[in-house]
């Protein structure tokens, strides 16, 4: 190993919940040290899915935050924001989500920043952009779903909006914002300036739906849910087998004849109603009942032998306990054990990224809250007596 990829670069990180995490996670991951600022009561992701209010580390908060120290300080108090005032210009990073304005009235905005540290990269994000009626309104995933179109085709046809069941509209922001900050690094280390980095959930979930408002820009196309199905091919969803269900996914004419031969029925290639990819178009439910009666027949194995042996694209419908034990995943490395902060260990899902010469690696676990609170500090030269007054004030 030659080193980390990030090593020397300092981020303090104003993040909560989704989208923020995700971004200050994958920099941490890459070898950038993170300071992670928490209000005294916390990031509200540490018991997001909870009863009680008894484990401040729910699944929310620890699939986020590795390689991370906590720094617990009270924001509404003077003392407090210039304590992280000169944490902040100790820094080469400041990625935030909080409200339109909040940073802004304490203080610690971009321009108020870069004023005194004209290098400083900052990244800001936040529900509905930076610029526009909408600037302002509450934001989460399910109203950015709802309001960027995304449900109005997700779900079965004919059926309710079904809200997609991961975060999409939170952590695409957050793998956006990621891009945009190493950009800015990148400037910064041919010119020494730093800049103000932007993006929102709503441009975020826009730019994940790409082929679509192409297809309506070219041909008019509003999209309607199909289910399973798109419009990228066809037969191109979800088929019921005798024990489950089978994925099945044809990407051109000669996939369509293998994918056939595959299920032990060349002949249905032929059928002159399902000859070219236009014919099949034209009778699409005709051909999802014959693929429907054919995969019927077969146990989802089969189904799956025949095809993968065709070189068709195909999977059987996993569930979540299958895929945490999938042995292909496991080769992958896409799993880590972490450190927790209060002493345990947590199981959680890895960054997707393998290099070569500067392999991404788990420095720190997932931190109590405040649990660095006096180290850094420290690291900045407050002294004992200062931090045992600012605890006692309250302030940290």
């Amino acid at each position: 190993m030659t080193g980390r990829l990030l090593e020397g670069l300092r981020v303090v990180d104003f993040t909560h919940i989704f989208a923020g995490p995700l971004t200050t996670q994958t920099l941490g991951d890459m070898g950038a040290e993170v300071i992670k600022i928490e209000r005294p009561g916390g990031d509200a992701a540490r018991r997001y899915g909870q009863a009680t209010d008894e484990d401040d580390m729910g699944g929310a908060f620890l699939a986020l935050n590795r390689n991370k120290r906590s720094v617990a300080i009270d924001l509404s108090s003077e003392r407090g924001i210039e304590v992280v005032r000169r944490l902040i210009l100790s820094a080469d990073v400041v990625v935030q989500n909080f409200r339109l304005g909040l940073m802004e009235r304490w203080g610690l905005d971009y321009a108020s920043l870069s004023r005194e540290k004209p290098s400083l990269i900052y990244c800001s994000m936040n529900g509905f952009g930076h610029t526009g009626p909408l600037a302002t309104k509450a934001a989460n995933d399910l109203v950015v779903q709802a309001y960027s179109g995304l449900m109005s085709f997700t779900g079965e046809p004919g059926g309710d909006p079904v809200r997609c069941g991961t975060a999409v509209a939170d952590f695409s922001a957050g793998l956006y914002a990621a891009i945009g900050i190493l950009g800015a690094v990148a400037h910064r280390e041919r010119t020494g300036q730093g800049q103000h980095v932007r993006t929102s959930m709503l441009e975020s979930q826009v730019s994940i739906m790409n082929y679509f408002f192409a297809d309506y820009w070219l041909k008019g196309i509003v999209p309607k849910p199909l289910g399973t199905a798109n419009r990228l091919g066809i037969p191109n969803q979800a088929f019921r087998t005798s024990d489950g269900w089978v994925v099945i996914s044809t990407a051109n004419e000669s996939m369509w004849r293998r994918c056939c031969e595959g299920l032990g029925r060349p002949e249905v290639a032929d059928d002159p109603r399902f000859a070219t990819l236009g014919d099949r178009y034209r009778n699409t439910e005709e051909l999802v009942a014959t693929f429907s009666a054919i995969t019927a027949e077969k146990t989802t194995a089969e189904c799956l032998a025949g095809l993968e042996a065709k070189g068709v694209s195909c999977a059987g419908l996993n569930t979540l306990d299958e895929v945490a034990a999938d042995e292909q995943l496991a080769e992958l490395g896409a799993f880590l054990d972490v450190p927790r902060g209060d002493g345990g260990r947590a199981r959680v899902v890895a960054t997707p990224l393998h290099y070569s010469d500067t392999p991404l690696d788990v420095r720190r676990g997932v931190p109590a809250l405040g649990e660095h609170t006096r180290e850094v500090l420290g690291e900045l030269g407050l002294t004992e007596e200062e931090l045992t007054d600012l605890g006692t004030a309250g302030v940290i």
